[in-house]
């Protein structure tokens, strides 16, 4: 046998030093893992720049996704049939029924049966077809054009069933943003 010194081992080899806990990732025997890679935060001075402008009291434009013709068309009939509160949400990947969602309210029964007739009209003019489905004096119609649903209620209705907190994940369009476009 060759006379080949040993490496003197350190005592804290594997082991946390005393006060810490182990990272995660850690082997509880062998060697032990390398730390994983912090994440550095960049505050980039170029984004503040587009953000700012010329009055203190506008806010960053608003990123709106591409918007089927069909949905712009609808919430500019349900705006000029003055419907109240319309919000529009963005499901896609978070519901296989509908890829957005629209809630809108009327002040009565008649304004309710006059936005759904509305609402059915612009749909047709774009050539999409469209179900609709309401029971007498619930306060509730539902218009289903395949890949949108749109729900029409009474204040105290809409209230009662909150469908906003059932998709709160939804991502929520700007309405003005729409009937800009």
């Amino acid at each position: 046998m060759s006379a080949q010194k040993k490496k003197p081992v350190a005592k804290s080899a594997g082991k946390p030093r005393p006060g810490t806990k182990p990272f995660k990732g850690a082997k509880k025997s062998g060697k032990p893992a390398a730390r994983p890679a912090r994440r550095v935060v960049v505050k980039s001075t170029a984004l503040k720049a587009k953000t700012r402008s010329a009055t203190p009291t506008a806010r960053p434009m608003v990123v709106v996704p591409k918007l089927p013709l069909h949905l712009i068309a609808a919430i500019k009939a349900l705006e000029d049939k003055k419907a109240a509160d319309v919000r529009v949400l963005e499901l896609g990947q978070i519901s296989s029924v509908a890829d957005f969602l629209v809630i809108a309210t009327g002040t009565s029964e008649p304004h309710l049966r006059a936005l759904r007739i509305e609402l059915e009209r612009a749909l047709d003019d774009c050539g999409v077809s469209s179900r609709s489905e309401s029971q007498k004096d619930s306060g509730w119609t539902v218009v289903d054009a395949f890949d949108i649903l749109f729900h029409l209620f009474r204040e105290d209705i809409r209230k009662s069933y909150a469908l906003e907190s059932l998709w709160k994940d939804g991502l929520d369009i700007p309405v003005s943003a729409i009937v800009k476009a």
